[in-house]
Formats: C-alpha cells, sequence, structure tokens
C-alpha cells in the first residue's frame, strides 16, 4: 500500500512526518502557510468535585470542538505544548484549525499531586474529569462537543471516558502510544528505552521537557500491567469512531497483523475503527519531528468525526 493511501476501513497504514492527512478536507484555506500570531496557550483550574485540576487552554474564538488531551504516566499536560519547534504543540496547531484545545493535568499531576497521594484508579480518573468538562462546558464555549485524544496512560482513561460518551458529549476517541497486547519482549528496559532515537526529536527536546516530568501515582503502576486484561470489556462498550495510531519506533505494544485484527475486533459498537502507523516517530509522537503530521491526522479524524453530524 502507497504511503499516500488511507483506508476507511481501518487498515494499517503509513504516514510520513510532514505529509497532510487524507482522512478529511481540513478547512486549512492556505492557513498553514499564513504568517499568523501564534494562539495564545494560558493555563486554567477545573473544578472536579472535591479535586482541582489544572489544564492547559489554547482557545479557538468560535471553536468546532473541542479537543480534550490526556497524557500519559509521568509526563502532563506539557506533552501536547512541546517548545523545542514551533510545529511540536498540538494546543497552537488545534486552534489555528479551528479547535480548542484543552489539555487536562490528570488526577495525581501537577495541580492534584498530593491530593490523593495513591492517585486514582483508571474508572475514578475518567470520572473526575468527566466532571472537569462539566465545569469546563458552563465557562466556554465548545462547539459540538469533545473529542477525546489519548497517549500512553492517558489513553485508558480516554477510552473509560468514550465507554459512556453521554456523560461528557464525546464525538470521537483518538489514542497513541496505547494498544491491546504488550509486545512479547517488554521489559524495564524497553521502557526507558521508548522515547527512541535522539533523531526523532527537536534539538532541545529534552532540555524543555525536563518540566513536564513527574513521579507516577503509585495506583498507575499496577493498573497499567493489568490493563490488557481489561482492554476488550471496555472497548466493546464504545460507540464513537476510534482512531489508533502505533509509532514506528514503538517498543511497548504489538502492531503486527495479528494483534491489530484483535484490536479492531474488540470495537463492537465504534462506527468506525482506523488503525495507523506512523513513521519516523518513537512512542511520544507528540514531541518529535512526527508531532505536526500526526496532529494533522488527528485534526483530520476529528473533522470526520464533526462532518459525520452534519458539521456545516
Amino acid at each position: 500500500m502507497a504511503a499516500d493511501e488511507f483506508d476507511p476501513h481501518g487498515i494499517v497504514v503509513d504516514a510520513a512526518p510532514g505529509g497532510l492527512p487524507l482522512a478529511a478536507e481540513l478547512r486549512l484555506s492556505g492557513a498553514a502557510e499564513e504568517v499568523a500570531p501564534v494562539p495564545q496557550v494560558r493555563r486554567i483550574a477545573l473544578v472536579a468535585g472535591e479535586l482541582t485540576l489544572s489544564a492547559l487552554l489554547c482557545a479557538a474564538e468560535h471553536p468546532r470542538a473541542v479537543i480534550v488531551a490526556l497524557h500519559g504516566a509521568g509526563t502532563s499536560a506539557h506533552y501536547f505544548d512541546g517548545r523545542a519547534h514551533p510545529d511540536v504543540s498540538l494546543l497552537t496547531l488545534g486552534a489555528r484549525l479551528g479547535y480548542t484545545v484543552l489539555a487536562i493535568d490528570r488526577p495525581g499531576y501537577p495541580a492534584s499531586a498530593a491530593e490523593p497521594a495513591a492517585g486514582q484508579s483508571i474508572s475514578r480518573q475518567a470520572r473526575t474529569i468527566a466532571a472537569a468538562l462539566h465545569d469546563f462546558r458552563a465557562k466556554h464555549a465548545v462547539g459540538q462537543g469533545f473529542c477525546l485524544l489519548g497517549h500512553s496512560f492517558g489513553s485508558a482513561v480516554a477510552m473509560t471516558m468514550a465507554a459512556d460518551p453521554a456523560d461528557c458529549a464525546v464525538l470521537g476517541l483518538d489514542i497513541s502510544g496505547w494498544g491491546a497486547r504488550f509486545a512479547n519482549s517488554l521489559t524495564l528496559d524497553t521502557v526507558r528505552l521508548h522515547w527512541g532515537a535522539l533523531r526523532l526529536y527537536p534539538p532541545g527536546t529534552f532540555r524543555s521537557g525536563v518540566a513536564m516530568l513527574g513521579p507516577v501515582p503509585p495506583a498507575e503502576h499496577a493498573e497499567a500491567y493489568s490493563w490488557t486484561t481489561r482492554f476488550a470489556d471496555v472497548a466493546a462498550r464504545i460507540p464513537v469512531p476510534v482512531r489508533f495510531t502505533f509509532a514506528e519506533y514503538e517498543a511497548m505494544w504489538r502492531q503486527d497483523a495479528e494483534a491489530v485484527r484483535e484490536l479492531r475486533a474488540a470495537f463492537r459498537s465504534a462506527p468506525t475503527v482506523l488503525v495507523e502507523r506512523q513513521l519516523g516517530a518513537g512512542h511520544n509522537i507528540s514531541l518529535g519531528w512526527a508531532a505536526r503530521s500526526y496532529h494533522l491526522r488527528s485534526l483530520g479524524f476529528f473533522e470526520e468525526c464533526l462532518t459525520g453530524r452534519g458539521a456545516s
């Protein structure tokens, strides 16, 4: 299959870094080439029951929808606002193309790092973030609703939220750095190396990225390794379009043909399940040179989710 092909039936396709998405017609109108002010990213607080969550917000003036981005274990919302190169930030790119992007520090990180000290389970995090989105919706325009974008452990939370989409008007689910079956060779050393080669990232990535790193709440350690026993049950209850992206140099998850077939088959209620591979990327796709390509394809997918609901 050619590198620029897109299979609507969810067959694995490759995306070269810098390639535009063919999944949908993004209404670019030349915006990608215009010199325009960089959208402002600001920190906000969201009330979620007894917890206050911190988040990064980059708002479009009239948003088509809100992309809710959930980071992986040991990182923070800054994962989606990489500063090593202007092309890396999902927040600013999304706002330029008409989407408000809300990157939330999950329970147990930054603002809520000390309470609860052990962190929350995946299910509890899903409920907490859903409550935070109710608070957000009361104060901000959300367009047609919320598009969930999860990375690594944040993907498990996003999937759990999408399994009950009526709770926060979920329109679609985009996943990276997560899967259904761990790689057979998964070891602690493999996990440490899942960034991939230095050449995959802009210079300065690791210096600027230090601020986003932090301890992993204890509750997440156990749940990460038990996830594969819960994947099928959660996936079967998700009724919205789903897209998975595996990095070319992903070391944690199986992405062979058999594993991909099993993954797609688990989403019994989803109208569409796409599985793609991002060339030139390591596990942390949104921080590397491939980030712009990946983010554009994510936005193309979410555009399809909106047009499927009659967006103009």
